[in-house]
C-alpha cells in the first residue's frame, strides 16, 4: 500500500485543491478569494506554509495556511471523504503549525461556520477550542460571489 505524502503547496496544484474544497460539504468559497489567482497571491505572500497530502499523485487532502507577522491563519482544511479519520487532516495542520512555527509565529486561529458540524468536531479534536468572548466581524471591500459548495 502506498503511503500519504505531505508537501508544499503549488500554484500548480489549484485544479485539484479547488476540486477538492468543492467536494467538502461546509467549506466557504467566493469568486474572488478563492480564484486561481487569489491562491497564486495567497501562496506567493505565503511560500512555505501551505500544504497538501498526496497518494499516488492524487492530492486527497490540503491546508492553506498563512500568516500576517504576529499571527497565523488556516484555512480551507479539507480532506476528501474517502480518506477521512486516517490522520491526513491532523497530519496537514501540525505540518502547518510547525512551518508556522519556523517564521516565528506562536499562536494560529481559524474560522469555522457554525453549522459546519464536522468541522468543529474536527478542530475541537485538533486542539482549538472554540472562542465564545468574541465576535468575529468582516467586511468586503467589493461584493464577493459566494460559490455554493
Amino acid at each position: 500500500m502506498s503511503s500519504i505524502w505531505v508537501r508544499l503547496m503549488k500554484p500548480e496544484d489549484y485544479d485539484e485543491v479547488f476540486a477538492l474544497w468543492l467536494a467538502t460539504p461546509g467549506m466557504g468559497l467566493n469568486t474572488t478569494d478563492d480564484s486561481r489567482e487569489g491562491i497564486e497571491r495567497y501562496l506567493r505572500r505565503n511560500p512555505s506554509t501551505s500544504f497538501v497530502a498526496e497518494l499516488d499523485g492524487r492530492i486527497v487532502g490540503a491546508v492553506l495556511a498563512g500568516h500576517d507577522g504576529r499571527r497565523g491563519f488556516l484555512h480551507h482544511t479539507a480532506v476528501l471523504p474517502e480518506f477521512r479519520n486516517r490522520g491526513i487532516g491532523s497530519r496537514l495542520v501540525e505540518t502547518a503549525l510547525f512551518a508556522l512555527e519556523r517564521e516565528g509565529i506562536q499562536k494560529a486561529a481559524l474560522v469555522v461556520f457554525e453549522q459546519n458540524e464536522g468541522g468543529n468536531a474536527f478542530w475541537e479534536h485538533a486542539g482549538f477550542p472554540a472562542r465564545t468572548d468574541l465576535v468575529y466581524r468582516n467586511r468586503s471591500i467589493h461584493e464577493l460571489v459566494k460559490i455554493d459548495t
